[in-house]
């Protein structure tokens, strides 16, 4: 069997026209594509205004400092993520808090959001980890008690939904998405963040490109010409092109065909994984979700690598998402210690994460199953 990744782009044919058609346009960045992805996008996950990015983290940094995150602030977070989701806050000079998981969804847990939230808490940043949702509702209504804001970490859950139709998009605060080539569609790198909230929105378009603005509108001196803008803030150069958001906009177009064959994988592997000597993420009952990822967690921690090994050496690109956070040695240098979320860090010792993405077929799949079945026994 060929080598399995446990996640890939799948780009066709008109994936690749569609990016052929912009670049013998007028224009490679900033253009139509930008603005007709970003309307798509808008469509798709139920908010308002949309502001594309050059990638999920740029996205992040974007949001908390629109949120007006600063040095003496905190914003609580899991450390069962990617680096990004907390790298975000130390980007704008404080700190990441650290809130266990829940063990069997494996996502933050409210209550113990709770427990950490303090008088410097400026925000909440939850991880949609893996495709399953976060209780968004019960995150704001703690939010709005204590007078601070949600950014909804949404790299993962693109295509996912509230059971009864409710999207991630149509909350207060704000949420980033990713698409990177494993994310379940691509732009090759890129991210976008979306609100409801016009005064978020205006902030996330200065701060997207310098700090600079050509809206009369918004002029603070007097307008000159034509050629006249304004540096308002100390912003970034976060843009996105229009060659990558020419393949967002066909990708997009796709969410339901390759939203269908992830479910239709991930049946496979519930229905197979069932008696196993293993456990699954599971998902909350409100919760409709379309899985990124699919996590193992072996009864046995003790033979996580072993199977692994196996796993790899049948080739098989079983990864691990994700090693908690400030396990890492910059945040160990920063002060952060082992013990701080025991839920967190009991269940990195067991999970693997198996392959999942649309251009797996069924004998594939029949395989992975195969070859989990006599690595875990």
């Amino acid at each position: 069997m060929a080598f399995i990744q446990y996640g890939t782009q799948c780009i066709e044919d008109d994936d690749i026209s569609a990016v052929v058609e912009t670049l013998k346009s007028g224009y490679l960045t900033t253009g139509s594509k930008v603005a007709e992805f970003e309307s798509l996008l808008s469509e798709v996950v139920g908010a308002k205004y949309t502001v594309a990015v050059s990638s999920g983290t740029a996205a992040l940094h974007l949001a908390a400092l629109a949120t007006n995150v600063q040095s003496g602030d905190e914003v609580i977070t899991t450390p069962l993520t990617f680096a990004a989701s907390a790298n975000c806050v130390l980007y704008c000079g404080a700190k990441p808090v650290f809130a266990d998981i829940e063990s069997d969804t494996l996502l933050i847990d409210i209550e113990d959001i709770k427990r950490k939230i303090t008088k410097k808490t400026k925000a909440i940043l939850p991880v949609h980890y893996g495709g399953e949702l976060c209780n968004i509702e019960s995150a704001i209504r703690l939010a709005e008690e204590h007078n601070i804001t949600v950014i909804q970490d949404c790299a993962h859950s693109l295509g996912s939904e509230f059971v009864g139709g409710k999207k991630q998009g149509e909350y207060p605060g704000q949420q980033i998405w990713s698409f990177h080539p494993v994310k379940t569609i691509t732009t090759g790198e890129g991210g976008a963040v979306t609100t409801n909230d016009e005064k978020l929105y205006q902030s996330l378009l200065l701060l997207r490109t310098h700090g600079i603005t050509r809206d009369a509108s918004q002029f603070v001196n007097s307008y000159e010409g034509a050629w006249y803008y304004e540096m308002q803030e100390l912003g970034f150069n976060y843009r996105i092109t229009d060659i990558q958001c020419a393949l967002g906009v066909s990708q997009l177009k796709k969410l339901k065909r390759f939203a269908k064959r992830r479910t239709e994988i991930v049946t496979q592997y519930d229905e197979a994984f069932s008696d196993m000597p293993i456990t699954v993420q599971e998902s909350p009952s409100y919760c409709k979700a379309l899985r990124h990822l699919y996590i193992i967690l072996l009864n046995n921690s003790s033979h996580r690598r072993e199977v692994f090994d196996k796993l790899r050496e049948a080739n098989i690109g079983v990864n691990v998402h994700y090693i908690p956070v400030y396990y890492m040695p910059y945040y160990q240098k920063l002060g952060y210690k082992k013990g701080l979320c025991p839920k967190a860090e009991e269940a990195y010792e067991r999970m693997i994460t198996l392959p999942l993405h649309p251009l797996m077929n069924n004998e594939q799949v029949e395989y992975v199953i195969e070859v989990v079945r006599n690595a875990v026994v």
